[in-house]
């Protein structure tokens, strides 16, 4: 049985989901194609979906995590719509709206999963870091201004859905990984050795050193192939790379201290997984 803080994001995710799932729909059956309407509607159900969280949490731990995950359920719930009923110029942000809630949503079922004691609600790396934050507005300043200028660029859906297939198996490798490693999974680098902590080896640590850092690479190039953004893709490329890169070194320093010998042989055998970073060697 999954613990307390999990029950109540699925709760609070899927019932903000259904109810702008259902404002829109509404909206696409009774032809509302009015934008300041569709936003004045959209606010409301917001607004409906966040007293909702108030009545059966406010003032309690669990509500920090409801409002997260009803957020997500409505970024992924508009994603869906905007998918549906946008000019074709728009449409693929409704696809990024949707693998980035997904994915927010599922890195705090993961964690809770298996890391049960230590879930809260930085556990949705919403707000990762100052970086992270700077680094998702920029692509959106990229993707409006020039779908505004250059429409048939964001039509190129070919390009677009292998950017979401991309995401996809990214995502499908983050998860497995944080699956796979069990309780040595943490979203911090542990610079202490727990008395369960084991060195994982088997699985998709049998292809990478890293998984869930390889899918989160791969992952983060995706959303801007998904915007088909030209400026965004290299410099994700980049930037995640050399954030990648430090954190593996890092790391990889505490897993050589915790394994000594055995990480030394594991090193041998088995890259990072991410192209030209070979972590840190004794």
């Amino acid at each position: 049985m999954v613990c307390i803080p999990v029950q109540v994001a699925l709760k609070s995710f899927f019932t903000a989901f259904c109810i702008i799932s259902a404002v829109g729909f509404g909206q696409i059956y009774y032809n509302v194609t009015n934008i300041l309407l569709n936003v004045s509607i959209f606010s409301c159900a917001a607004l409906i979906v966040l007293s909702v969280m108030k009545v059966f949490f406010h003032g309690h731990y669990p509500f920090q995590i409801a409002i997260r995950a009803a957020f997500l359920g409505c970024v992924l719930s508009l994603g869906i719509f905007i998918k549906l009923v946008t000019p074709p110029n728009i449409q693929v942000f409704g696809g990024y709206m949707c693998i980035m809630a997904v994915f927010h949503f599922s890195e705090f079922v993961a964690i809770g999963i298996v890391q049960p004691k230590f879930v809260n609600k930085s556990s949705f790396v919403i707000n990762h870091s100052p970086q992270y934050i700077v680094a998702a507005i920029t692509s959106w300043v990229e993707f409006f201004v020039e779908s505004y200028l250059f429409p048939d660029l964001k039509q190129i859906y070919w390009l677009s859905n292998t950017g979401l297939i991309i995401c996809i198996l990214g995502e499908l490798l983050r998860k497995t990984a944080m699956l796979t490693a069990g309780s040595n999974f943490s979203h911090l680098v542990q610079c202490e050795k727990f008395s369960n902590h084991t060195l994982v080896t088997h699985g998709v640590y049998a292809w990478f050193r890293h998984p869930s850092y390889v899918g989160w690479f791969y992952w983060s190039i995706g959303t801007q192939i998904i915007l088909v953004n030209p400026l965004c893709v290299p410099a994700y490329a980049l930037a995640s790379w050399l954030f990648f890169k430090t954190r593996i070194e890092i790391e990889e320093i505490t897993l050589l201290n915790f394994f000594g010998q055995n990480y030394c042989d594991y090193q041998d055998k088995v890259g990072t997984g991410i192209p030209f970073i070979e972590g840190y060697r004794i």
